[in-house]
């Protein structure tokens, strides 16, 4: 596949193979929007890969703050990652349940900002695994607790004074995740008291689109680079990722990952927060 980071990716047959390894750890990290009609938790209730936990994206964040599902202090994301028996020197594969692989690479890149880089996405998730008749059970572990050590890498987020100062600098180029329509502002938003549009400066490149949806898999390192540069983005620069609430805007930030960029930074709050304040600057398509 070509993938100069081949690493943040496991296949279903190696995660076959290496099921039982007593050293793996592999973790549920499926999240829906409301429009979708779906609770990640209660799927993960119903079936899910044995051995797996459940990573719960919004109880896994700041909940003191009202913007959905920041990043949690270090101390938290460790005291929750001891609770799911996931502890230092383990390896982790984590997927999700979507067709596009929504949410599992927030939870990836969530174990990189706090310092666990031993870490890949499950590619095709868990469609995939089923579709192949590959075991499932409907009994969550009883882990056990170990320690981990968490350290915030700062680089790797941006905040939205972060992202008000680079619209003066240009320093960073801005990638956002959602939709066509929600980024040119012909689309409303699925979150109510948000306007449409984008940051002014950024370019489009739809998370769903980084999906073959023939196959389920991650298109490949060729194919991605290609997307990437065809949607305005220079590889010799900085990039900021962003999208409706700091999800998807992660399997960007995969993909990015995946072909050897390594200067990649998610603007955490993103639209939720950027949308919803009426002094920070939004850019619509300019209508025919």
């Amino acid at each position: 596949m070509a993938y100069v980071n081949a690493d943040a990716l496991v296949s279903t047959e190696w995660l076959a193979e290496h099921l039982k390894a007593p050293d793996l750890r592999i973790v549920d990290a499926s999240w829906y929007l409301p429009f979708m009609n779906r609770d990640g938790k209660a799927e993960y209730a119903e079936r899910h890969i044995p051995g797996a936990v459940y990573f719960d994206i919004d109880e896994i964040s700041d909940t003191d703050v009202p913007l959905p599902h920041m990043l949690p202090s270090p101390e938290k994301f460790a005291s929750r990652m001891r609770r799911l028996g996931i502890g230092d020197g383990n390896r982790i594969v984590v997927y999700d349940g979507s067709d596009n692989h929504l949410s599992a690479p927030r939870a990836w890149w969530m174990f990189n900002v706090f310092g666990h880089t031993d870490v890949a996405v499950l590619n095709g998730g868990l469609k995939k695994w089923i579709a192949e008749g590959r075991p499932v059970e409907d009994l969550p572990p009883l882990p056990r607790e170990r320690h981990f050590t968490a350290r915030r890498n700062d680089l790797l987020v941006r905040d939205v004074e972060q992202m008000r100062a680079n619209l003066a600098s240009g320093r960073e180029q801005v990638l956002d995740a959602r939709s066509r329509g929600r980024f040119d502002g012909s689309e409303p938003e699925p979150r109510p008291g948000l306007r449409g549009g984008h940051i002014p400066g950024s370019k489009s490149l739809p998370a769903a689109a980084l999906t073959d949806p023939q196959t389920g898999l991650l298109r490949n390192g060729p194919e991605l680079k290609a997307m990437l540069q065809d949607a305005g983005i220079d590889m010799s620069k900085p990039v900021i990722t962003t999208c409706g609430s700091g999800v998807s805007a992660c399997a960007l930030t995969l993909a990015l990952h995946l072909i050897g960029h390594r200067q990649v930074a998610v603007y955490d709050g993103s639209w939720t927060e950027w949308g919803g304040r009426a002094d920070l600057p939004a850019e619509v398509a300019a209508k025919a």
